[in-house]
């Protein structure tokens, strides 16, 4: 088993959750007096925690507009919006595979909030898979490492033995800082070429391929 610990992303990675990001933001920038954003420049910033993705998208917005637009962007996510977030066809299945393997070890890294991430675990029931879990609000954002750092420590596991995926340069560059090996997903938000400039090991075009890549012992994936 070339990876113990497997730590995936959550947006864009397991959950197609984009379009439902997108179209809160739009709606909270609007409440929150700021203007139209554009939909490129709010999947840029998928990945990251909600202070900083707003801080980005809005340059030079004052602190109680920032937190308008940080409520309101909670309200449309929880309450407001009906946009569905399905899991890409076949990630429960192939998470359950792995998540049965002797010693396997899966994780989560996301820019998700605890409650956010908690609340997705609920209902979907889909927290069972996963050993380890760290969101934007308690620990560091991506790309600092820190919540790889806090992972890799809980479970006790080297970073040589880890491997975070991800479809976001954050992702990607979170992992580089801690000489992690890292995969990306090209079926996400970033384009491949971003991608690429992190240097990952493998990239993946869809859901089978990223898996039975990370289920392949190390000689299967040199044939």
């Amino acid at each position: 088993m070339r990876y113990e610990l497997i730590i995936f992303d959550w947006d864009g990675t397991l959950m197609n959750s984009v379009p439902k990001i997108v179209a809160c933001m739009q709606a909270a920038a609007m409440d929150a007096e700021w203007g139209e954003l554009d939909v490129s420049a709010i999947e840029d910033i998928i990945g990251l925690g909600l202070p900083e993705a707003i801080a980005k998208l809005c340059p030079g917005i004052a602190s109680e507009q920032a937190e308008r637009l940080r409520q309101r962007y909670s309200h449309h996510f929880v309450e407001g919006n009906t946009t569905p977030m399905p899991f890409f066809d076949g990630v429960e299945a192939q998470l359950a595979r792995l998540r049965e393997r002797p010693q396997q070890r899966l994780a989560v890294a996301t820019g998700k909030s605890r409650r956010g991430l908690d609340r997705i675990f609920r209902e979907t029931g889909s927290g069972e898979f996963f050993h380890a879990s760290r969101t934007a609000d308690e620990t560091r954002s991506k790309p600092h490492p820190q919540m790889l750092e806090e992972i890799l420590a809980e479970l006790q596991v080297p970073v040589e033995r880890a491997v975070m995926v991800g479809d976001t340069e954050y992702d990607l560059e979170m992992a580089r800082a801690l000489g992690m090996d890292r995969v990306g997903v090209t079926y996400g938000v970033h384009t491949p070429a971003r991608l690429a400039a992190s240097q990952p090991v493998w990239v993946a075009d869809d859901i089978p391929s990223l898996f039975d890549w990370l289920y392949c012992e190390p000689l299967c994936r040199q044939a």
